[in-house]
């Protein structure tokens, strides 16, 4: 298994926001997690990203515990996130804020960039056209110089993807990547995620638009005020009485 989550729990105060979790992520799939508003998939995003510590229970990446690491220990063994709020860089390029990403892949630091280095200047020109690659495969390319912030919100949606892309990932952390798009910008972004997945990355997305969810994932899990309640495939899910009543109500799910 790529990702393994063990009986984890997180705790803030007196409220439970993720309780006995256990669920694991195959290389190559496209595996959701999905739930009602404050079941706790963010926070299981910032667990897994180590943007937060667990209270307890274990998280292992490649078959080696992560828990508790700083996030660019965990990017730099192959894992990158993207935010439910895009967050881009105002006043640079589609192509240069997919470079940041890039920064954990490099190996030249201030002083040696600030003298511009032979070595520094052909890692350069190497992050540069690694990064028009990118933003190539994601059908951007036109937009390298745009300013990216300036960019329709289901591009910079793309910029997004190239960047965490361009850290050369293993394991893709998709938080709520349809957030504020629109029908169309939405397919778009579920032909992206299947064309990242075709390149060998393995995806695990937190989302709302079900459609989306039951279109490219290969599994799915369910979370409900912390607990895991379901997990399974999308016919699986949709067919699960407990996902059903929780979705819809106790009500519509008797009727």
């Amino acid at each position: 298994m790529l990702l393994e989550i063990k009986n984890l729990f997180r705790r803030f105060g007196g409220l439970q926001a993720v309780s006995d979790v256990n669920f694991s992520v195959r290389q190559g799939m496209i595996k959701a997690v999905i739930g009602p508003n404050g079941a706790g998939k963010t926070t299981l995003f910032n667990l897994i990203s180590g943007a937060l510590p667990p209270s307890s229970g274990e998280i292992q990446f490649k078959g080696r515990p992560i828990q508790g690491l700083p996030p660019f220990r965990i990017a730099r063994q192959g894992m990158a996130r993207t935010y439910q709020n895009i967050k881009l860089y105002p006043g640079m390029s589609a192509l240069e804020n997919v470079m940041v990403g890039r920064h954990c892949r490099s190996r030249a630091g201030f002083l040696s960039g600030m003298l511009a280095l032979p070595w520094t200047r052909r890692e350069e020109r190497a992050i540069r056209e690694k990064c028009l690659e990118l933003l190539n495969l994601l059908d951007i390319a036109d937009l390298a110089e745009v300013e990216a912030t300036s960019l329709a919100f289901g591009q910079q949606r793309a910029v997004e993807f190239a960047r965490a892309l361009a850290m050369e990932p293993e394991l893709l952390l998709l938080d709520e990547p349809a957030a504020g798009l629109n029908i169309y910008e939405t397919a778009e972004v579920a032909r992206l995620i299947g064309k990242i997945n075709a390149q060998g990355i393995t995806v695990l997305l937190v989302e709302h638009d079900m459609s989306l969810v039951m279109d490219i994932s290969q599994e799915i899990v369910v979370l409900s005020f912390g607990e895991k309640i379901a997990e399974g495939t999308p016919a699986e899910i949709q067919r699960n009485k407990e996902v059903i009543r929780i979705y819809l109500g106790e009500d519509d799910a008797e009727g």
